[in-house]
């Protein structure tokens, strides 16, 4: 009994692993495919003439909390003006 039971329990963790990978394979994939479709992105910008370097970082910008954007800024502007830029 206890074997048949712990056969049944392996069964069972065997099932629930294999659509655990099954799901991290289909958001890899996914995950890919929007990779793919990022670098098409910023290459259409690119044939457009945006700037790539300035692009990326205001998208990097855009996912930052304001304040901490205006505060590093500030930082920025201290320094440069520090330095006579």
């Amino acid at each position: 009994m206890d074997q048949e039971n712990s056969a049944e329990n392996y069964r069972v963790t065997a099932e629930e692993l294999r659509q655990f990978v099954e799901r991290i394979e289909r958001l890899e994939s996914e995950k890919k495919d929007i990779s793919d479709q990022i670098r098409e992105v910023y290459a259409e910008s690119k044939g457009r003439g945006y700037d790539q370097r300035a692009l990326r970082a205001i998208v990097s910008l855009r996912k930052k909390d304001k304040d901490d954007v205006a505060e590093q800024e500030a930082v920025i502007d201290l320094y440069k003006e520090a330095l006579g830029m």
